[in-house]
């Protein structure tokens, strides 16, 4: 090999390839200390983009589950109060029993009519107050024909499988004394407690037919919301197989780059001797 002072084609090789190892040792060392395989595009362009669709479609779903569940929250509200509006008409059928009977008199009956009107009232202050977020829930805001709907958006995309309409599922109509027919009913007399507990009894079916509902549409927000969370699990579990990074590998990998990178800084030193061996011509 010619003996140059100049220039050292040793040391520049020796150079170059304690800078490659040099590199790959820091992107080990990188990819060690933040756990994550891709950090740029160049580090693999085809897993980079599919892991980054995949970031996308988790975040919109990890939103849809939190939408879902404040839709949960909704639904759970309305039953909370509807059952409540059935305690009081089994009390309301219950005072119009006792005031149809015969062994009580006017006065009686009269007492019992004013809980029977107060109750009634309640129950109606309870279809015109219950709300969420400024959203009332049992006037008719719910029902299928209202023009504010009331639409949970749980998928990634727009698609009508990917948004729930409570409006149409629940069709909940004004839950009130007036559209359950008994509005008009009294029972300060034998004859129109006897009616009132008919009209009550229609009341108590239209009442557990809307909670027969309200508790269909319940399942089946549990088991969107449970399957909602399966695909985010999964989805998350294929986001890191794409971009976390393999511990034992890279340790491996930052082991096999120190020894490169400290056998090139001592090869570089013995090519930077190189030159020196021209004085030993000087010397003969």
């Amino acid at each position: 090999m010619p003996l140059r002072i100049f220039t050292n084609v040793s040391s520049l090789n020796s150079q170059r390839a304690l800078q490659i190892s040099s590199d790959s040792l820091g992107g080990s060392l990188q990819r060690i200390a933040s756990g994550i395989r891709l950090h740029r595009s160049g580090d693999d362009i085809a897993a980079m983009s599919v892991s980054e669709n995949l970031r996308g479609d988790a975040v919109a779903l990890k939103q849809g589950s939190r939408n879902l569940n404040e839709g949960m929250a909704v639904v759970s509200m309305v039953d909370g109060a509807l059952q409540e509006q059935s305690s009081i008409l089994i009390r309301l059928r219950e005072i119009s029993a006792q005031s149809a009977t015969g062994t009580i008199g006017d006065t009686e009956r009269a007492t019992l009519n004013l809980e029977f009107s107060a109750l009634r009232a309640e129950f109606d202050r309870i279809a015109a107050t219950t709300e969420f977020n400024d959203r009332k829930l049992l006037d008719g805001t719910l029902s299928a024909s209202s023009s504010k709907t009331m639409v949970l958006q749980i998928g990634k995309d727009s698609g009508t499988n990917n948004r729930f309409n409570l409006n149409r599922e629940l069709s909940l109509n004004a839950v009130t004394s007036s559209n359950m027919d008994f509005s008009t009913s009294s029972i300060s007399t034998e004859a129109s407690a006897t009616k009132a507990m008919d009209s009550l009894s229609a009341a108590i079916d239209k009442l557990v037919t809307i909670r027969g509902r309200v508790g269909a549409v319940t399942n089946r927000l549990e088991v969107a919301f449970s399957a909602l969370n399966s695909q985010i699990e999964n989805i998350t579990g294929g986001i890191s197989t794409l971009r976390d990074a393999d511990l034992a590998e890279e340790f491996a990998e930052m082991t096999k780059r120190q020894v490169l990178v400290q056998g090139a800084a001592a090869m570089i030193g013995q090519a930077n001797l190189i030159p020196q061996s021209v004085l030993t011509l000087l010397q003969q």
